[in-house]
């Protein structure tokens, strides 16, 4: 290596661009990126679409999900009527990283929706996603009933359902839950996030939550999910509404494995993947992986 390479290498390595390992594999820094399973980025005092972003270019960046012309759906939590610090919702800034980051790389339409609990119009406007997507040229829409189509699953539970069309009509999609505590389920992140594209009655499935909501992952893939644990709603959820339950952590995981992430994003509240039974069903019908402790990790101060 000459003197000139020798000193660029340097720079970039100080830069934290992962040269190192990018040497050590004869690949590019996007290549070395892309060999780890999940992203964790934390910043304190940094903006929740800095941490987004620094988190999914530590996997190898936007442009390994999504290629020029895509039609990509963001699938956020837009549940409750409630505002961003209370944590019920994805936080606005995180949706609106992502969706930024999906034209970056060349979508040609970004669509942004979900079945929400209270009055969608509320939801929407209250949770901050609308306004922080739609400035940005995201299709933003609320649920249309007669979008939902019966698709065959053949699950443990569910055998078949209705589920929102545009999800498979997309040439991509991006889970982007927020990670709280849920009274039921114990947590809801990445997998039971899929509950917000069912048509029907969606409750019934509580009944044997675990086992349904992996069976809705094998007929719904993402390409990527971005979990949003930039505020974490600690007791009373999913609604929540009290600021006390409410734990500033500015922490964003990207990954491809929505076990695993879910897995990961237990430990956020003292947890293992282990203690929600959505994640072992998920583990034991081989959707993903909840050992944690054998997957590549990259964990970076943003």
């Amino acid at each position: 290596m000459d003197r000139r390479k020798f000193l660029k290498t340097a720079a970039v390595t100080g830069c934290g661009l992962l040269i190192g390992e990018a040497l050590n594999y004869g690949t590019s820094p996007s290549e070395a990126a892309e060999k780890y399973d999940l992203a964790v980025a934390h910043g304190a005092g940094k903006s929740p679409s800095e941490i987004t972003k620094s988190a999914i270019n530590a996997i190898g960046g936007m442009k390994r999900f999504v290629s020029r012309g895509d039609i990509v759906v963001v699938k956020p939590n837009i549940g409750w009527d409630r505002l961003p610090e209370q944590a019920a919702n994805t936080n606005p800034e995180v949706v609106a990283a992502v969706v930024k980051l999906c034209f970056e790389a060349g979508a040609k339409k970004v669509k942004v929706f979900d079945r929400t609990c209270n009055d969608p119009r509320r939801c929407y406007k209250q949770s901050g996603i609308e306004d922080a997507v739609s400035s940005l040229g995201a299709e933003v829409s609320f649920i249309d009933e007669r979008r939902f189509r019966d698709i065959s699953i053949k699950g443990q539970v569910l055998k078949s359902w209705p589920l929102y069309r545009d999800i498979f009509e997309a040439d991509k999609i991006i889970n982007a839950p927020v990670a709280k505590h849920h009274g039921l389920a114990k947590l809801t992140m990445a997998m039971k996030n899929w509950m917000g594209v069912m048509g029907g009655q969606r409750g019934s499935i509580h009944q044997k939550i675990g086992e349904s909501l992996a069976d809705l992952c094998l007929v719904i893939k993402p390409s990527l999910t971005v979990l949003d644990a930039v505020r974490i709603l600690t007791a009373n959820g999913p609604q929540g509404g009290d600021l006390k339950d409410v734990k500033r952590l500015d922490t964003v995981i990207a990954g491809v494995d929505q076990v695993a992430i879910d897995s990961y994003g237990a430990t956020l509240f003292g947890m293992k993947g282990s203690d929600l039974s959505y994640v072992k069903a998920g583990n034991a019908m081989g959707i993903g992986s909840m050992d944690i402790s054998r997957l590549k990790i990259n964990r970076l101060n943003v």
